[in-house]
């Protein structure tokens, strides 16, 4: 934890987090596409990003291998379908005007992610985990009484994604994050399909109704998409992971800015309520990390240096 940090993997994970918090304001022109439309050509476009940049890069042989692979090809169709569910909730929440909600489920997403490694991981909870997933758990309640009803946005947003994050993580020694992301979009391709000719048929559709710039503005998703997430991943793989967990606060916390001010959504006492009851809970989770983390380091330092020559 002394060493310097990466000033390229810094400026990557930042850049990326950034992008994905203003992601509302680029769902946000896309109106009058809905979420399920949006949804389709985010997927059909990343497709097409991702292939240009296999081919770009010549990583034909381990897409092809993994491809093979049965049970890597089931892997990233379950990761497709969490990835999907994500982003249609967080377009329902852009453009039904709650995406104050859609930030407190990424704000919530490090809470689910920890107690997920206890579930599935069978990692052990110490007692600050415990009590942050609590308060989180006390805040969806808060919110929910302010909403009048249960607040499914925050939690399926967390949910999916700590779950997708689970399961990249399971499958990330073997396939890297192009190859995983353009398997993830062949997935999704034959299902974006079927939208379009659903829509078409209907008359329902967008594409090719609101002028060009509409079309680029869809279209524009998968830049966005892919590029975001391949610029993670290099700044992930340069950064400690204590650094990404911190730096992961940046998403949410620009989508919350934007909430209250660019769209203007109302924040009640309640609400406020709950998202310090969030707030709280990170901070304790992550000053518990920290101080585990040079408890390690301290730990490690002090057996290299008693070792015998």
């Amino acid at each position: 934890m002394t060493e310097p940090l990466d000033r390229k993997g810094l400026a990557y994970a930042v850049t990326a987090y950034a992008v994905w918090g203003t992601f509302p304001i680029l769902m946000d022109e896309l109106r009058p596409a809905g979420a399920v439309e949006i949804v389709a050509h985010r997927a059909a476009w990343s497709l097409v990003v991702c292939l240009v940049l296999v081919a770009v890069t010549r990583r034909w042989r381990p897409l092809l291998a993994a491809l093979r692979n049965p049970r890597t090809l089931l892997t990233l169709a379950v990761a497709a379908a969490l990835v999907a569910l994500n982003w249609g909730v967080m377009l329902y929440a852009v453009l039904t005007d709650r995406v104050a909600d859609s930030s407190l489920g990424y704000y919530i997403n490090p809470l689910i992610t920890v107690a997920l490694g206890v579930l599935v991981l069978r990692e052990h909870l110490h007692r600050a985990q415990s009590f942050a997933i609590g308060l989180a758990g006390v805040a969806i309640v808060v919110v929910g009484i302010e909403l009048g009803g249960v607040p499914w946005i925050a939690p399926t947003l967390a949910c999916s994604f700590a779950l997708y994050s689970l399961v990249k993580k399971r499958i990330g020694a073997t396939v890297d994050a192009l190859t995983g992301f353009t398997i993830e979009t062949i997935v999704l391709a034959p299902v974006a399909l079927v939208i379009f000719l659903v829509l078409a048929h209907r008359g329902t559709g967008t594409w090719g109704a609101f002028g060009v710039g509409h079309d680029l503005w869809l279209a524009s998703t998968g830049i966005w998409t892919a590029g975001a997430l391949l610029i993670f991943a290099a700044g992930t793989s340069r950064l400690p992971l204590y650094v990404v967990g911190l730096i992961q606060f940046l998403t949410p916390t620009i989508s919350f800015i934007l909430a209250v001010t660019y769209f203007g959504e109302p924040m009640p006492p309640t609400r406020w309520a709950g998202f310090v009851l969030v707030w709280v809970a990170l901070v304790i989770v992550t000053v518990d990390s920290w101080r585990r983390s040079r408890a390690s380091a301290a730990a490690r330092a002090a057996i290299i240096v008693n070792e015998p020559e």
